[in-house]
């Protein structure tokens, strides 16, 4: 049903797209019903563009967006940024934003829908359409994601500083479980004023109406998954994986969503990062234990292992349908080594040597200095942590 509406919404633009007008900027179809106070027209044009020409650079940067809105706005900016770009004719400009609907909101409020259009041999072709709402600020307009306006009649409980937001009903017992393990969490990292609020979603195609993506290319026949945005000392979290009560989470990806709050994942050491969250949440729904016992059967079976090329060659092995790397295994046991002889201030540490590289000397530099392991003696000193932990 969601394909057969996007397919049809498709239709009907591409069908109009000779009749558009080849102004510069946005464009509009010569049939476009504009409202009856032209001067507020022109200044939604002009405003839109700037805001249009703003959107791929950060997004704090885009000085027409709606400062009370700015949150939710930026997740819909993250989904049109190069949205002209076409791949496969490595055409950076090929699409073009397209006015197709402004509908009058109030005195000061109208609803925008822009496509994304393009023409390649005679063929139209669909990239995306959003929603925005404009809002009037003295001589110019300013836009803004309808995410809040069509969420205005949710729910929300309050735990802590965890909101949850959703449509009809919430799981309590979950929400606690929750809260119980992130407390844990965030008291090893020593987070104490950071704010997480939950938006509790359906389905992807539900989520991406909500903030103004109406379709996206990209998102063709997806109808599952999670997004996130991080700010000073905030994190929101869109949830749009059947799990619209709350009815569960991954202690897994919980302990990489604290993580973040305090430090950029790009700066930090994946691999131990990975091992953090296998040791204090397992992964995919699996316990550490259950993860561990399939490392044994499938990789530590093999006696002459070499856990050093394993590092800098990624080696996988299954649970259930998923694949995991034998090295954030090993990085786990090295975690629990470090917090049990030096608290998790030594783990910090070890996740501070930055990304991964090329002989990873930083990383054994820092890892002899916690636990005497050097780049020599690792392959036998990690054989030694997987028969202890058997």
């Amino acid at each position: 049903m969601m394909k057969s509406k996007m397919t049809i919404t498709a239709v009907l633009l591409l069908g109009l797209l000779p009749l558009f007008s080849q102004n510069r900027g946005v464009l509009w179809n010569e049939n476009l019903r504009k409202p009856t106070d032209t001067l507020a027209f022109e200044r939604i044009i002009t405003s839109l563009n700037h805001f249009l020409n703003l959107k791929d650079n950060e997004n704090d940067k885009n000085t027409f967006v709606l400062e009370s809105q700015k949150e939710t706005t930026f997740i819909l900016l993250d989904e049109m940024k190069n949205v002209e770009r076409n791949e496969k004719l490595n055409d950076n400009f090929f699409y073009k934003p397209y006015l197709i609907n402004i509908v009058k909101q109030n005195d000061s409020e109208y609803l925008l829908q822009i496509a994304y259009l393009g023409n390649n041999e005679n063929t139209p072709q669909l990239k995306a359409q959003f929603n925005l709402i404009a809002h009037q600020n003295n001589d110019i307009f300013l836009f803004s994601s309808p995410f809040l306006k069509n969420i205005k009649n949710w729910k929300q409980i309050q735990m802590d500083k965890t909101q949850f937001i959703y449509e009809n009903s919430i799981n309590v017992k979950r929400v606690k479980q929750y809260m119980k393990l992130a407390t844990l969490f965030d008291k090893k990292l020593k987070i104490s004023d950071k704010e997480t609020t939950f938006y509790c979603c359906n389905t992807a195609f539900d989520f991406l109406n909500l903030i103004g993506v109406s379709y996206k290319l990209d998102y063709n026949g997806r109808n599952e998954g999670i997004w996130s945005i991080v700010f000073t000392n905030k994190k929101l979290i869109f949830l749009a994986n059947q799990n619209s009560q709350f009815d569960y989470f991954d202690p897994h990806d919980l302990w990489h969503d604290r993580l973040s709050l305090i430090i950029s994942r790009s700066k930090i050491n994946k691999p131990v990062d990975e091992g953090c969250a296998y040791l204090y949440g397992g992964s995919w729904g699996l316990s550490w234990d259950e993860i561990f016992r399939a490392f044994l059967d499938q990789v530590a079976i093999d006696s002459k292992m070499d856990w050093k090329k394993i590092k800098e060659e990624r080696f996988n092995f299954k649970t259930k349908d998923y694949n995991n790397s034998a090295d954030y295994i090993v990085n786990a046991l090295l975690v629990k080594k470090i917090e049990k002889e030096k608290g998790f201030e030594g783990v910090w540490e070890l996740l501070n040597v930055g990304p991964s590289e090329a002989g990873n000397e930083k990383y054994y530099k820092t890892l002899e200095k916690l636990t005497g392991i050097t780049k020599e003696n690792y392959n036998e000193k990690i054989w030694e942590l997987i028969n202890n932990e058997k």
